[in-house]
């Protein structure tokens, strides 16, 4: 199975350096990966690099634990779509749904989705499913379903647990089939790659990319 066209490779250390982005996306054309994912401060750089490329610029927002308030947001959406960015990964605001708010999180989806859809951009919502049960995550699956975004994705790489078989598979059985999935954290390898390809992901964010490709393995990094 050919993976590179799945990868969003990924580099969101806060320690990255410029020379570490330029690296990334040297990379991510040579070896045809969907997307570079990037801190936002960097996604400009990221997009001037890769201007005449099939790769896409992804940056995420809300990271890594998702409980920055709606406007704070909407603000970092609109910055990063200015500055290029393709696809946004929103992290979800986890204490919400650890504390069963379904409404706030409802409403935040409802106010940065048709800001991100206004501009033809692509939604990933990350639920950091390692910490969630199975019924937050079904509920998640429900109300980010119902809401139309274009992937659900696993996690940050930031929880203690990061992607699972398991929870991929359950993304699966309970979202829309129009809703994709992104899987990421800790994934380092081939087989694990593909295990979680054959759950159901379609993406895969990952730091292992080139190691993945190539069929090595990285135990370098969580994400």
């Amino acid at each position: 199975m050919q993976m590179n066209h799945l990868i969003d490779h990924t580099l969101l250390k806060p320690t990255t350096l410029v020379k570490d982005i330029n690296q990334l996306c040297i990379e991510a054309n040579e070896y045809g990966f969907a997307a570079v994912c990037v801190p936002p401060p960097f996604v400009k750089m990221a997009k001037e690099h890769l201007v005449n490329s099939t790769v896409k610029v992804a940056t995420v927002i809300g990271f890594p634990f998702g409980y920055s308030a709606i406007e704070a947001k909407i603000a970092e959406v609109v910055l990063a779509m200015v500055d290029g960015a393709d696809e946004l990964d929103v992290v979800a605001n986890i204490l919400a749904i650890k504390n069963q708010d379904w409404v706030l999180i409802a409403n935040e989806i409802n106010h940065i989705l048709p800001i991100i859809r206004s501009k033809n951009r692509v939604i990933k919502v990350i639920i950091e499913s390692g910490v969630l049960t199975r019924d937050e995550i079904i509920a998640c699956c429900d109300i980010y379903g119902s809401a139309g975004i274009d992937f659900l994705k696993t996690s940050t790489g930031y929880a203690e647990k990061g992607a699972s078989v398991e929870d991929v598979a359950l993304f699966r059985k309970h979202l829309p089939d129009a809703v994709q999935i992104k899987a990421s954290g800790g994934i380092r390898d081939y087989a694990f790659a593909k295990a979680l390809v054959d759950a159901g992901a379609t993406r895969l964010g990952t730091s292992s990319g080139v190691a993945i490709v190539n069929g090595k393995i990285n135990q370098s990094t969580n994400y």
